[in-house]
């Protein structure tokens, strides 16, 4: 709605994924190096994990764009599943019929497929988003899967992407096994204060007018203050601060401005930020960012005080479901606003043919 009037080819903020606004952070640059170093290494497991909003689905279809011709991918969405389901996705991606079979059947039909890929000269990758809704016991069968194996190579690799739960899952003992397996390990952090005046004049940029707008004095501060970093937040309040820019015609973002679009739909987001920095600490404090042996013993002896954070950063899913509601209402009534002045102009503009 607003794209011609900012001069934009697109608009810049939308939530939908799209690898072709990827910004890489100090984090999503890392986290992206280690994920194509373990496709290249044929890491048995990979894991990525990340706050909500942080852009792990869109790393995951940056990935997914730049993949090799030669591998096969099944990706797994929903995972409120039990584990034939799951395995009936799995086959189901790769072009094999599903209907009416067990688990057993299913399981040696992809073994089937996967020796044929591999002496096809292919390969196989599935990625399961969304992986901390997965009970310990689905989790345990995909544990298995990793045993399907040639003589010298393994036939699958299994990419793991969810929420900071996810850590706390895989620390438990009926895990282990799948634990030891994990060969690469990235977590996403929110961005910084520079990284999210970087990341939307970047935006901007993508999307045809990096100097659509003009941000005044400290309202990048209140930006990520509100946002605590996290891109999907951010995006949200861009989109609705260009959005009210656009009805009072005008190209200043002040902080007013933002006050009035942001401020009365974040009413807890600082304790949901504060929680997200509580546990950056504790991890400096605990060591997770040593090595992979490191990482493990930390992660185990994070589990009583952790615990805490993570219900904490669960309850933010929830908080920021509530947040999109409001900001959908919000966004109903910037659009009535529009169009009563549209209208107004329309009609002034026949009295004016009139005369």
């Amino acid at each position: 709605m607003y794209e011609a009037y900012f001069c934009l080819t697109t608009k810049p903020f939308e939530l939908v994924p799209n690898p072709q606004f990827l910004f890489l952070s100090h984090s999503h640059r890392k986290a992206i190096n280690y994920l194509t170093y373990g496709l290249q290494e044929r890491a048995g497991f990979i894991l990525l994990a990340g706050e909500v909003g942080s852009g792990k689905t869109t790393i995951v279809r940056n990935l997914i764009k730049d993949l090799d011709e030669d591998i096969a991918l099944s990706r797994v969405f929903n995972t409120r599943a039990d584990a034939r389901q799951v395995l009936a996705m799995i086959n189901e991606d790769f072009g094999l019929v599903v209907e009416n079979k067990d688990k057993v059947t299913l399981l040696s039909e992809l073994y089937d497929y996967l020796v044929e890929l591999h002496a096809a000269g292919r390969r196989a990758v599935i990625i399961i988003d969304e992986a901390q809704n997965l009970s310990v016991e689905v989790l345990e069968e995909i544990r298995l899967l990793s045993n399907l194996e040639a003589d010298t190579v393994k036939l699958l690799q299994i990419v793991l992407v969810g929420q900071p739960e996810l850590l706390s899952m895989i620390t438990q003992p009926e895990l282990r096994q799948l634990r030891q397996r994990i060969g690469i390990h990235c977590h996403l952090e929110p961005l910084t204060r520079d990284e999210t005046e970087a990341y939307v004049y970047h935006r901007l940029e993508t999307a045809g007018n990096r100097e659509a707008v003009v941000w005044h004095e400290g309202a990048f501060d209140l930006l990520f203050h509100y946002s605590g970093g996290v891109p999907r937040l951010i995006n949200l309040f861009c989109d609705f601060a260009l959005l009210c820019a656009f009805a009072e015609e005008s190209r200043d973002l002040t902080l007013e401005l933002l006050h009035e679009v942001i401020g009365d739909i974040t009413w807890d987001q600082q304790e949901s930020t504060s929680a997200t920095v509580q546990l950056r600490e504790l991890k400096v404090r605990t060591g997770v960012s040593g090595s992979p042996e490191q990482r493990l013993t930390a992660l185990e002896n994070l589990w009583g005080e952790g615990g805490e954070m993570v219900r904490r950063l669960e309850a933010r899913d929830e908080r920021l479901q509530q947040i999109q509601l409001e900001s959908m209402r919000r966004m109903e009534m910037l659009l009535e606003r529009i169009s009563d002045r549209l209208g107004a102009l329309l009609v002034a503009g026949k009295g004016r043919r009139g005369q």
